[in-house]
């Protein structure tokens, strides 16, 4: 059960943080030395934290959608946590490499969005194997 909600509340959370990304007032201009990227729609930093354009809230709205979606049951969620572990980890990984923090130009991955990837991909690790490994464990018995 808990890898369900891991789901639906990560789902919640990344479909509103995609849905403030595109109201301006909440977004502040980035610093002149911020890495630039391609898509200036939408630029800016959300709350003044998190470094953002349009495709940035797209990428949000559909991880919100699709953990939502996989709250239905504890396979999809199993497998919507473990996605998240290693997309997130790679996104991670990514925002620290300089050359690959705005994903080719397309994302900013940089800032604080290294360290919410990083929690986030964590929290997909644990939900993903420890604890639904625990879950399936009691399914079967």
């Amino acid at each position: 059960m808990a890898t369900r909600y891991f789901a639906l509340i990560l789902g919640i959370f990344y479909a509103i943080v995609g849905v403030l990304g595109f109201f301006p007032p909440l977004l502040q201009s980035l610093p002149l030395d911020a890495p630039n990227v391609f898509v200036d729609f939408l630029k800016g930093s959300l709350l003044g934290i998190f470094p953002s354009n349009i495709l940035h809230n797209l990428v949000h709205l559909v991880v919100g959608i699709w953990g939502i979606a996989a709250y239905r049951s504890l396979a999809s969620s199993r497998i919507f946590a473990k996605s998240i572990a290693v997309i997130f980890g790679v996104l991670f990984v990514m925002g620290i490499i300089p050359v690959l923090r705005t994903t080719f130009g397309l994302i900013p991955l940089y800032g604080a969005n290294v360290v919410l990837h990083l929690v986030t991909a964590l929290l997909g690790v644990y939900f993903g194997w420890v604890v639904s490994e625990r879950e399936a464990l009691v399914v079967k018995k």
